[in-house]
């Protein structure tokens, strides 16, 4: 057994930049699970606007380009931008849908414009819903996350059913490619070893992939045409529109993905074991989520936000560098400039909503894992989750419940993380006002709860490990 390294002992696992050997595998799997994400949304953008292939190119670019270099200013961060975690930016779903409604009722340069007022927005709304933070103790937090998470699943398992309202709903060649994504997964994270248990997700989908070549579900064929080299293209649609009235419900948007940013920033500081200071941390999320919302909007795309989507990945392969994120943004801005995006493109849908579940699903147990520690014999720390949980969840799964009001305000009440954190911070606010909020009973040792997956050297669990095992490990 060797002695550990001073680096192991003096670096916390977020800082440690990880030997090249391992940094690459760990990026590429980041970006095989988040990449459907701006692929999906630009071909629902030109889709429902009907744009020309150049434009579908361009905004291809701009949209992976710019989640790479938010990916980027996130994980190293520079000054009060970015907040220095494993983190990666992607295209908002409900703003990508906010700029198709906006674009369809006036135009396309009125919907820049909006992404524009949204991304300013971020920056300077964000002093005042700092101030604010001090309402969101771990009870209500947990709230947030576990609505956070169970949203991302129904969204995504979509891409295993169908919409519901389509000819291929419930296909059962789709279920059938899903589920087994999934299994593949598990057999993995249960019998690969070190570096290649760690790489469970990727592999997951990998198998899912081939699977569903076998079954014909695969297009990379047809993602070949195209030109080879693509780039951003500034003002793509002509100079932007700025018209706030139009620009109200993704604003409102904006507030939601706020409160949706504090919870993933506090459960990401959570995972790898960094303490997360909310009034300081979560607006430089949102600071970022701004810089590259604006910028990102000059060159077409659409509103950019901190993605919960690799919090899972980060949870279940126990790889809590910041640096592997950060290269995760690099591979985004190569494929940016590169067919490979079209080609990613090819991956079944379903597939990726089978490995997308179990990521998923990973950040609502983990929301459950924060209200595990609050004390629920306190009636009103039960009736705030219970309550909080509920207005929260309804939207989540009765998608359109108020599509009868005005759009505005539609937006806003159906955002069910939205609800969710009104309520629950109301609601503590209401019985817990006036003493300490979110009693929390002792918490239970980390490796009675929660298994991690294979890992090495510090990387192993959220605790810091035993000498004997950073030794083994070198």
């Amino acid at each position: 057994m060797s002695a550990p390294t001073e680096v192991t002992d003096s670096v916390h696992p977020v800082d440690q930049l990880r030997p090249v050997h391992k940094l690459i595998p760990f990026a590429i799997q980041h970006v095989l699970v988040m990449v459907a994400t701006p692929i999906s949304a630009v071909f629902l953008i030109t889709k429902a606007l009907e744009l020309p292939q150049d434009m579908t190119s361009a905004l291809l670019s701009a949209v992976l380009v710019f989640s790479g270099l938010g990916s980027i200013l996130q994980s190293i961060g520079v000054w009060k931008l970015g907040v220095r975690l494993p983190f990666v930016m992607l295209p908002g779903g409900a703003g990508t849908v906010l700029f198709i409604s906006i674009g369809q009722g006036t135009d396309l340069q009125t919907a820049v414009g909006a992404v524009i007022l949204t991304g300013v927005f971020y920056i300077f709304a964000v002093t005042l819903f700092v101030r604010v933070l001090k309402y969101f103790p771990p009870l209500v937090i947990g709230v947030i996350v576990i609505v956070i998470g169970v949203n991302l699943i129904q969204v995504t398992g979509k891409l295993i059913t169908g919409q519901p309202d389509s000819p291929e709903f419930g296909d059962p060649k789709n279920l059938l490619l899903g589920f087994v994504t999934i299994a593949v997964t598990v057999l993995c994270f249960r019998f690969l070893p070190g570096l290649w248990g760690r790489l469970s997700i990727a592999i997951g989908l990998i198998g899912g992939t081939v699977v569903g070549a076998f079954l014909g579900m695969t297009s990379f064929g047809e993602q070949m045409a195209g030109p080879i080299f693509a780039a951003p293209t500034l003002f793509p649609f002509g100079m932007p529109k700025f018209d706030l009235i139009a620009a109200i419900p993704m604003l409102l948007w904006a507030l939601a993905s706020m409160a949706e940013a504090t919870g993933q920033t506090i459960i990401n500081g959570e995972i790898v074991d960094r303490k997360v200071t909310p009034s300081r941390d979560v607006p430089r999320v949102v600071r970022a989520d701004g810089i590259i919302t604006l910028l990102g909007g000059l060159f077409g795309s659409t509103p950019m936000v901190t993605s919960g989507e690799n919090v899972g990945i980060v949870r279940a392969s126990g790889v809590r560098s910041r640096y592997v994120t950060a290269f995760a943004g690099v591979i985004l801005i190569l494929i940016g400039f590169s067919p490979l995006a079209r080609i990613l493109g090819g991956i079944p849908a379903a597939a990726v909503g089978g490995t997308a579940v179990v990521v998923f699903a990973i950040i609502a147990v983990l929301g459950v894992q924060m209200l595990a520690r609050v004390d629920f014999h306190h009636t009103g720390n039960l009736i705030t989750a219970t309550v909080g949980l509920g207005v929260g969840l309804l939207p989540v799964l009765i998608p359109g419940m108020y599509s009868q009001f005005p759009p505005s305000v539609a937006s806003l009440l159906g955002s069910g993380v939205a609800m969710s954190a009104f309520v629950a911070v109301v609601l503590n606010l209401m019985f817990n006002h006036g003493r300490s909020t979110a009693e929390a009973t002792p918490e239970k040792p980390a490796d009675s709860t929660t298994p991690v997956a294979p890992s090495d050297a510090a990387e192993a669990t959220p605790e810091k490990p035993s000498a004997e095992a950073k030794g083994s490990a070198e």
